[in-house]
């Protein structure tokens, strides 16, 4: 008697095994490595108003402390905005020569914004998730840097997103969190952090820490560093989710 199926179809269920599980790996892979905040995080960099807050001359060419403008962060878990009249301190018309960069066009929205008195409309950059916060004042005065989290912002003329601020990298830092510690007077002196603690490519060129062993800064050890700075941190939870 003549088969109903041919031979050929007794491979079929390996067949068929085969793409399931192939295509479920490709999925899962796809998903592992596309959607990260790491992929699709890094780099954001929304447009923000006029032309923006142009970090680069700022905190770089003129080396403003990151506290002039976001003045809570040593006392607040929210790095503040400045209000528009902190900019217009330095940019009001005139106050700084008829050469200088505050009388061009290019800060005239500050100027509009404090006429009439309307905030202006940054953008948030650094954002974690609602069911998350980061304490700014508990991690700068642990002696987390700036560069830490926000990568060479000093040389950046318009801020993107270096780090994914996923959990992962939280808990990595945490889990050696010692690598990240620096003095805490040099938290906000980001030419000095990424000169001399900052100051080793790995292997895609992206800067890293020192070995411990090679730090000192006025002649503490890395091992007294550590132990001034990592002072009761937190074991659980809680410490970033209510």
């Amino acid at each position: 008697m003549k088969p109903i199926f041919p031979k050929w179809m007794n491979s079929l269920p390996t067949l068929l095994f085969i793409v399931v599980h192939t295509g479920a790996i490709l999925v899962i892979g796809l998903l592992w490595y596309y959607a990260t905040p790491k992929f699709y995080e890094v780099g954001y960099m929304p447009t923000q108003p006029s032309t923006g807050f142009n970090h680069q001359i700022h905190a770089g060419k003129l080396g403003m402390d990151c506290r002039y403008c976001h003045t809570n962060v040593e006392d607040s878990w929210h790095a503040n905005v400045p209000p528009v009249q902190t900019c217009y301190g330095c940019h009001e018309e005139g106050k700084l020569g008829p050469d200088a960069t505050a009388t061009t066009e290019k800060v005239q929205f500050i100027r509009d914004a404090y006429e009439t008195d309307t905030p202006i409309p940054w953008r948030n950059i650094h954002v974690v998730p609602d069911y998350a916060t980061f304490p700014h004042n508990a991690h700068i005065n642990a002696g987390v840097s700036c560069f830490s989290c926000h990568g060479p912002i000093n040389n950046m003329p318009v801020v993107s997103q270096a780090e994914s601020l996923s959990m992962g990298w939280c808990l990595d830092c945490h889990r050696n969190a010692e690598v990240n510690l620096v003095p805490k007077d040099k938290v906000t002196d980001l030419y000095w952090v990424q000169n001399q603690w900052f100051n080793t490519l790995d292997a895609d060129g992206n800067l890293v820490p020192q070995s411990m062993a090679d730090r000192v800064h006025n002649g503490m050890t890395p091992d007294a560093l550590k132990a001034t700075l990592m002072q009761n941190p937190p074991d659980n939870c809680s410490a970033c989710h209510f």
